[in-house]
């Protein structure tokens, strides 16, 4: 039914054969009319990069850091809930790919499995991303638990004190628990393999929330506490209050406006994430990849730039790197892999975004990342840089 992998599309098709649509649906979606979802991607089409020639790139590089930690290529795998729905312990099974290709992964305060129960199951330090509820002894407790796990850095997210509406997550009926319907009944009955692989799980919960939360024993408390739960006061002082906290490396993810990253570039951070929660959140906003340059123009000098929201290719993460970000995160592009392959899914994922990065940096005459910028790139409105 399939041919060979050999883009991240490829992943894409068969994760939407084997994942229930429901959940497949959660993660390829986008607010609304899921404008901004579709011009994430199509933004980078718009950015064309030079081509160079007779330059000796023999010996090439996509190593680089990340706030300080050696990666293998600036790439990381970003939060994203209900992975453990994709493909049964899905975060544990993201997390030891991550790891095994010497990338950082991400586990989101809404996944399946829990901080812990990833901790177990890997040995590198992971990173935890951490969405303020109003419960203000929730959050200090889930900061301790991720301190007390080992995690490397928190990834603050900010664009979310409420909820976008997505429009495919209703009419799927998507919800804690979710609601059974004869079509989703029917959906289940088409995929046994993901459906022997829930049963073999005792992961099937969000696991960071239920038994953690005051009052939230099991699936029906946790969606009455979840819907109450975002916090909308979120603003800078409640920042100021996470890290007083969490005294390890803080990252500052969902700024899409260089006014917003002029303040978080005061806070004390050690990185930001340009990002527009991949088109789920603020439908008519502007793609990250367009407002990257302009963030880093006004604040990349005080503070690591990272990005994130419509990568599909090592392409777009060579483009990202051009216009000035220290590095990448991958949300879809992984999930694809892991609701297509599971663990082995993730790998192929990450395989094909290093080489599609390094051969398009060899054929751009480049042999480092980190000497790639924005000289990579045609920019019509400029004159051209005849002394590179």
């Amino acid at each position: 039914m399939f041919g060979p992998v050999t883009e991240i599309k490829d992943l894409q098709r068969r994760a939407r054969f084997r994942v229930p649509k429901m959940f497949y649906d959660y993660a390829d979606s986008g607010a609304w009319t899921e404008s901004t979802y579709r011009d994430n991607e199509d933004a980078f089409g718009r950015i064309k990069i030079r081509q160079r020639v007779a330059r000796n790139i023999d010996e090439r590089s996509v190593k680089t850091q990340m706030i300080g930690r050696d990666v293998a290529m600036p790439v990381a795998l970003a939060p994203v809930g209900l992975t453990g729905m994709q493909h049964p312990d899905g975060e544990i099974a993201a997390a030891r790919a991550a790891e095994k290709f010497g990338i950082p992964f991400t586990l989101s305060t809404m996944s399946i499995c829990s901080i812990e129960a990833v901790a177990e199951a890997t040995t590198a330090p992971f990173w935890f991303q951490l969405y303020v509820m109003r419960d203000r002894g929730f959050i200090e407790d889930l900061i301790a638990r991720a301190k007390a796990a080992g995690c490397e850095a928190l990834v603050l997210t900010l664009d979310l004190q409420v909820l976008g509406q997505r429009h495919k997550d209703i009419k799927n009926g998507l919800s804690a628990p979710p609601k059974p319907t004869l079509k989703s009944i029917a959906d289940l009955a088409l995929r046994p393999q993901w459906c022997l692989g829930m049963l073999g799980t005792k992961n099937r919960t969000f696991g960071n929330i239920v038994g953690h939360a005051p009052g939230v024993t099991n699936m029906n408390s946790l969606s009455e506490w979840t819907h109450a739960q975002f916090d909308p006061t979120l603003d800078w002082d409640a920042i100021e209050w996470i890290k007083s906290k969490w005294d390890g490396k803080l990252i500052l993810k969902g700024i899409n406006d260089v006014e917003d990253a002029e303040i978080a570039a005061k806070v004390g951070a050690d990185a930001l994430i340009v990002s527009n929660h991949g088109g789920r959140q603020l439908d008519g906003a502007a793609a990250s990849i367009d407002v990257l340059a302009p963030i880093v123009d006004a604040v990349g000098d005080r503070i690591e730039i990272h990005m994130d929201s419509g990568i599909r290719s090592g392409q777009d993460v060579f483009k990202a790197i051009a216009l000035g970000a220290k590095s990448t995160y991958i949300g879809r592009a992984y999930i694809y892999g892991l609701g297509a392959l599971g663990e082995a899914g993730v790998t192929k994922a990450l395989e094909i975004i290093h080489k599609e990065l390094d051969v398009t940096m060899g054929l751009a005459g480049e042999t480092d990342i980190n000497r790639v910028g924005r000289h990579n790139l045609l920019q019509p409105s400029r004159p051209w840089p005849h002394n590179m």
